[in-house]
């Protein structure tokens, strides 16, 4: 998917958002590290954290090397970092592990916010539905092997938001073709 992904952004195909793309980048790295370090966990038993940690970082560099300028951060994705920054301190200050886990579930709920943001602004899907569905088979069969409570949450706060993109995505291309046309 990363290979494939990274063909996209350089031949244009899709414009996803550097924002949402940086923050999941922080949030799946911080949730990685607080997962380990609340209980006796390997990087396996939370397989889909560890896969995305290597998935969204590379995306993140292919956008910055590849992507347009419209995938650049604006105001509202500034906002955003604003509040991650803020769960960042927090974690930094309260070494509070597991309420810092659950905190970055709502960043990488945020995270989405600027690619939801910019679809509605512009009245175009500039994601792919190839990669989107592989995140969800990737987050559904996380389901199945995620050991703990916190890896259960993170597999299925992914399921749930990219089903609710995904929707979007749909919404988006069905509502704008019609008037298009």
């Amino acid at each position: 998917m990363t290979g494939y992904y990274y063909w996209l952004i350089y031949n244009k195909k899709i414009r996803p958002s550097l924002a949402m793309w940086v923050f999941f980048t922080l949030a799946v790295g911080i949730s990685l590290v607080t997962y380990m370090k609340q209980g006796d966990h390997s990087l396996w038993d939370n397989i889909l954290n560890t896969t995305d940690l290597f998935f969204v970082s590379s995306v993140t560099v292919s956008i910055l090397l590849f992507g347009d300028s419209s995938t650049r951060f604006n105001r509202f994705d500034i906002g955003c970092l604003l509040f991650v920054l803020l769960i960042l301190a927090f974690w930094l200050f309260t070494q509070n592990h597991l309420i810092t886990n659950l905190l970055v579930q709502g960043i990488l709920v945020i995270a989405y916010f600027p690619v939801v943001s910019r679809m509605i602004n512009t009245k175009v899907n500039s994601e792919s539905y190839i990669i989107w569905g592989g995140m969800l088979l990737a987050a559904g069969l996380a389901l199945i092997s995620s050991k703990g409570d916190l890896a259960y949450i993170y597999s299925a706060r992914a399921v749930i938001s990219i089903v609710l993109l995904m929707a979007l995505m749909f919404w988006t291309d069905r509502k704008y073709a019609l008037i298009k046309k």
